[in-house]
């Protein structure tokens, strides 16, 4: 049986730290779906088709991550994609009561189980609302975020 993940967030915009996520992971799933969510009380700062299009083009060369938008539950999402575990990194302690009760939640309601990964301590500080303040204030985020979807970025600002 193949060993796929979910790894699910709203990424906006993807960081260094959901790449090192991603790629850590590909070392104990032979797949990961990178679930990009849409939940429509938050307002974006990239839309949905960006943020997917963003993604792909980062690991384009990775035939084991594929990118997806989803809106449902990420469980059902899983579910649909045949999926048998959630992914997710953890930078802090707050992070982790948060996706505790979410993981917990999940397996009960599906048997589902959620992998954490800690995240590398260069990345803790990184988050996509700092990421994404630097962002719409101007200012050089190329440290924060993948080059190929930083070049896109700014590619994007002069369109």
């Amino acid at each position: 049986m193949e060993r796929i993940a979910i790894f699910p967030g709203s990424f906006d915009p993807f960081t260094i730290g959901h790449e090192n996520i991603v790629t850590r992971g590909l070392k104990l799933f032979d797949q990961i779906i990178i679930a990009v969510g849409h939940n429509t009380s938050k307002h974006y700062y990239f839309s949905v088709s960006d943020r997917v299009d963003f993604i792909k083009a980062q690991f384009a060369k990775e035939p084991r991550v594929c990118v997806e938008p989803y809106e449902s539950l990420t469980v059902d999402f899983a579910i649909e994609k045949n999926a048998h575990s959630i992914l997710r990194g953890i930078r802090t302690a707050a992070d982790f009561e948060y996706e505790r009760a979410i993981a917990q939640v999940n397996r009960l309601m599906t048997n589902i189980d959620s992998v954490f990964l800690l995240t590398t301590p260069e990345h803790t500080p990184v988050n996509s609302s700092i990421v994404r303040d630097i962002l719409k204030h101007g200012g050089d985020a190329s440290k924060f975020i993948p080059d190929t979807i930083y070049q896109l970025i700014e590619a994007k600002k002069q369109t």
